[in-house]
């Protein structure tokens, strides 16, 4: 049974860490006293402590224990034990490198699998597809494979970001990098723009938040999905 809020970013514009998914968190992780924090994607490069640190300020406004799995002498068993797991966002590459190196997918997918509350934001969230393919990240390490832990049908690309007709730059905008990532994969590519997240029970994928989703599916035209939508039959 899985229990899974997986979110674009850790922090809206004009807000604090985490502030905009407050309530949310609140009855997610209502029966859980101790949170585990996997700081591994390390954004701008920071250390694991100065990582969580800032994850504990922030669950500390809701009454929640942070620790994390750095302090752990075992961190297979600190997966296995832990009553809440928390992966924040930073480097996708550098997560899953970790994670693999670690030998830590098969005990998280199978920690979550069984209901434990998971929270991932932007990084934290690319693991919960089918592979890290569709991450914005650069591959600044090399991890043994792409593949993330399948707990939903598709691909994510947090972050997702409409083209602005205003702007100067003419690179190449995120719907095409998603559809050159077609050219090669056939699954689905949910993205999910700043302050959504889905929120997954069981079988149940809804979209919450304030915006709609674009979605990107293989030898079809991008659309748009609104808020409070199943995505569970995605394939």
């Amino acid at each position: 049974m899985l229990n899974l809020i997986i979110a674009s970013t850790s922090t809206v514009y004009g807000s604090g860490y985490l502030d905009y998914l407050s309530n949310e968190l609140k009855q997610h992780f209502k029966n859980t006293s101790t949170i585990l924090f996997i700081p591994y994607a390390s954004p701008g490069g920071i250390s694991y402590n100065a990582y969580t640190k800032i994850a504990k300020t922030a669950f500390a406004k809701i009454n929640k224990n942070i620790k994390g799995i750095h302090e752990y002498d075992n961190p297979v068993a600190a997966i296995k034990n832990a009553e809440g797991i928390f992966i924040g966002g930073g480097n996708t590459f550098v997560l899953s490198n970790q994670l693999q190196k670690n030998n830590l997918f098969s005990a998280l997918k199978e920690s979550l699998k069984m209901g434990t509350p998971y929270l991932g934001t932007s990084a934290g969230s690319n693991i919960c597809g089918l592979t890290i393919k569709t991450t914005n990240d650069m591959p600044i390490v090399y991890p043994p494979n792409f593949n993330a832990l399948s707990l939903v049908p598709f691909n994510i690309n947090p972050h997702y970001l409409d083209p602005d007709p205003k702007s100067k730059h003419k690179g190449e905008t995120r719907e095409t990098r998603i559809t050159e990532f077609h050219q090669y994969n056939t699954p689905p590519v949910v993205g999910l723009r700043e302050g959504s997240w889905l929120e997954i029970n069981e079988n149940s994928i809804i979209l919450r938040g304030p915006l709609t989703a674009r979605i990107f599916e293989y030898n079809k035209t991008p659309y748009e999905v609104q808020t409070g939508k199943e995505l569970n039959t995605l394939k």
